[in-house]
Parts: C-alpha cells; sequence; structure tokens
C-alpha cells in the first residue's frame, strides 16, 4: 500500500484551514483518517500485516490516542514548546513504523506544519528536510532498489508535495495572521487618539464656553457689589447681566450635550457674536462688527473664530481691566480676520507664561491651517489677530 493523491489533496485541506495556530480539528481529521485506514488494511488483509490483534496494532492505536492528547494538551495550557515538538516527533514517528499499511506517512507534513507557528520558517524548513531524510533513510534500509520501484517514488514525491504545501500555506496564515494583529494594534492607537483628541475638544469648549460666562458672571458681580450703594441702578444692570450670563451658560451647556447626540448646527457668526455687544455703563464697553459672507467657510473654522474671539473678550475682562473692547471680524472670498482689541494693562507676550485658553485656542486654530498673534506690552493694551484661510470643500 503507498499514499494516493487523494491523501495528499486532504492533508493539503487542512493546510488550507488553518490560520496562526492550526484549526483544531485538522489533525483529529488526519489521525482519524489514517486510523480507520489502517485498521482497514488489517481487517480486509491487503497485506502481509501482522493482524488487527496485535501488539504492532495496539501500540499503532496507543500511538494515535497519545498525539490526539497532545494536541489537547497543548491547546489547553501554555505548555513549553521545545518538549512539544520533541514528543510529537517521537509519536509520530513511533506511529510510522507500527503502521502496517504505511498510510500513516502522511503524517509527517503535521510536523513542519505545526512547528511553523511555534517556531517560524527555518525551523518548519529544517523539520521538514528531516522528514524526507527519515523517509529517505527508511527506503533505503529496507528497499535498497526503492528508485526503481515507481511506488517508493511516488511515496517520497507525495510526501514532498504534500510538506512544501504544508509550509507555504502555514507561512500565509502566519502572515495573514500577523497583519490582522498590526491591523487591531492600530486601530486600537486610532481609537487611543481620537480619545484623546476628542478630550482636549472637550476640554476646549468646556473652557471656551463655561470659562468665559463664569468670568463675565464674575465681572458683573464684582461691579454690582462695588456700586449696590453708589449707583444701584447701575448695580441692577450688573445683576440683570449676570443673570444673562447665567443663562447664556447654560444654553452652552445644553447646546454641548445635544452635539454629543448629534450633529446639532451652530448657530451664524454674526449671531453669536453680536449677544456680546454692550454699552451701558455697567461694565465695559465691547462693540462687535462682522462683515463679510460666512459661505463657504466650514463649520471648524467659524468654531475656530468664535471660540478665539470669545477667549480673547474673556482674558480681557478678567485680566487686562478694560473699559473698552472691540471684536471686529472680516470675512472675504479668501480668508476670514478676526481682531479683539482692548484697552487694558496689556502684558508682555513673551514672558507671560500661556494658560489653558490660549494654548486651546492655538489648537484650535491650527487645525483649520490659521496663525495666531498677540500684539501687547505693559500699558499698551492687548491686540489679539487671528486669520483662517477658506478651504474649498470644508464642512
Amino acid at each position: 500500500m503507498r499514499l494516493r493523491p487523494s491523501l495528499a489533496v486532504a492533508s493539503g485541506v487542512g493546510v488550507c484551514m488553518s490560520a496562526y495556530v492550526p484549526v483544531p480539528w485538522v489533525s483529529p481529521l488526519l489521525y482519524g483518517a489514517v486510523f480507520l485506514g489502517g485498521v482497514y488494511y488489517l481487517a480486509a488483509d491487503l497485506g502481509a500485516g501482522p493482524g488487527l490483534l496485535s501488539w504492532r496494532t495496539a501500540g499503532f492505536v496507543a500511538g494515535l490516542a497519545a498525539l490526539c492528547a497532545l494536541d489537547l494538551a497543548e491547546r489547553r495550557r501554555n505548555l513549553p514548546r521545545v518538549p512539544m515538538l520533541l514528543a510529537r516527533c517521537g509519536l509520530t514517528g513511533a506511529v510510522v513504523a507500527l503502521d502496517a499499511s504505511e498510510l500513516s506517512q502522511v503524517l509527517f507534513v503535521l510536523l513542519p506544519f505545526t512547528a511553523y507557528f511555534a517556531f517560524g520558517r527555518t525551523t518548519a524548513l529544517v523539520l521538514g528536510a528531516l522528514c524526507l531524510a527519515g523517509l529517505l533513510t527508511g527506503f533505503l534500509l529496507t528497499a535498497p532498489a526503492w528508485y526503481r520501484d515507481m511506488e517508493y517514488v511516488s511515496d517520497l514525491l507525495m510526501v514532498g508535495v504534500g510538506l512544501v504545501l504544508a509550509i507555504s500555506m502555514a507561512a500565509v496564515a502566519v502572515g495573514e495572521q500577523r497583519a490582522r494583529r498590526e491591523l487591531q494594534e492600530y486601530a486600537a492607537r486610532v481609537a487611543q487618539l481620537s480619545a484623546a483628541t476628542e478630550r482636549n475638544r472637550l476640554a476646549r469648549d468646556i473652557h471656551d464656553s463655561l470659562g468665559h460666562h463664569l468670568t463675565a458672571i464674575s465681572v458683573q458681580l464684582e461691579i454690582a457689589a462695588e456700586f449696590r450703594v453708589l449707583d444701584p441702578d447701575a448695580a441692577g444692570r450688573a445683576m440683570t447681566e449676570a443673570r444673562q450670563s447665567v443663562k447664556l451658560a447654560l444654553g452652552d451647556v445644553r447646546q454641548s450635550v445635544r452635539a454629543l447626540r448629534d450633529d446639532t448646527p451652530r448657530p451664524s457668526l454674526s449671531a453669536a457674536l453680536a449677544g456680546w455687544a454692550r454699552d451701558d455703563g455697567a461694565g465695559p464697553c465691547v462693540s462687535v462688527e462682522v462683515t463679510g459672507d460666512e459661505d463657504g467657510y466650514g463649520t471648524a473654522a467659524l468654531t475656530a473664530l468664535y471660540r478665539a474671539a470669545q477667549e480673547g473678550l474673556t482674558n480681557a475682562l478678567r485680566h487686562a481691566r478694560a473699559s473698552r473692547v472691540s471684536v471686529a471680524v472680516r470675512l472675504t472670498e479668501d480668508t476670514a480676520h478676526l481682531a479683539v482689541t482692548d484697552d487694558g494693562c496689556g502684558f508682555a507676550p513673551d514672558r507671560a507664561t500661556p494658560g489653558f485658553g490660549l494654548t486651546g485656542m492655538r489648537e484650535r486654530v491650527h487645525l483649520v491651517a490659521g496663525s495666531v498673534d498677540i500684539d501687547s506690552s505693559p500699558g499698551a493694551g492687548t491686540r489679539l489677530t487671528v486669520v483662517v484661510p477658506r478651504r474649498e470643500g470644508e464642512r
């Protein structure tokens, strides 16, 4: 009895179904096929074997059972790889030696195939060469003129082809699994970067919206406290403005929550800035001027302009002790220009440590390919200039 093409195809099928670690059912299926073929060979008395009931048959069956147990233990536990490989080689050699049908020679293809996943290509190639050398040695010892017998030559060729297919398919499976793992790692990195970007965005939004309104509330309450005796009307207007700022802050919070739930459109830039204008004598005078058409500017660019203007106004109210603040936006066909100017105490930009607000504003503007410039000096006020380009296809 010699190897048949159908058996080589069967081994190739097992190889094709592998993925990084051999498919669990491939080895047991091949063991089962070898067992049935060997038992049938003995039961049908197809050769001059020892018979179905003999110590050799019992050893053959016990060897196959030991291989199945070895595979099961290897899948369930993290066992040492080298002893497992040596045990597999020894059991396979014993089964081949005890099998009277010689069908078990097909099990040689499993040795380099499984070794590829544990040790890599070099070990699999060396093991495949050793399998062929072992088979050839057996032929030389049992049939010196084997090369004249087509059955022996066919055996050697079929085992060689099976080994080549096994190693090739193992290489493809390992490469695919490696690519899958790299893709998973890349997806994890992208998720981490996306989470970090979203955290930074939320931090900027909280600082820019709530920070601005809380600053306005603080300024109005200070004015109310100072003027409650000297000018009750001004104090009352300051309290009204503080209450209005509270409502605006609540509105920004609700809008941020809606934005997290769905893509709620923002109001126009001119409408959003118009609510800041004031000249009632209860605090710094704020003038707002917006010229040009917003069409063609994406949400990100308009939001960057709005938050930059908000940060400039907040700093003028909180730190500069300004009496007048002007916010001017000029929208052209190519670029948008924002200028926030105050007559406050000013500062030295090269010596000042930028806070989170300025850092977040620069980040937001740079994300839309814009630029930020701060011109100030002690006692000369501050001018914040932001330029954002208009880009086609921007949303």
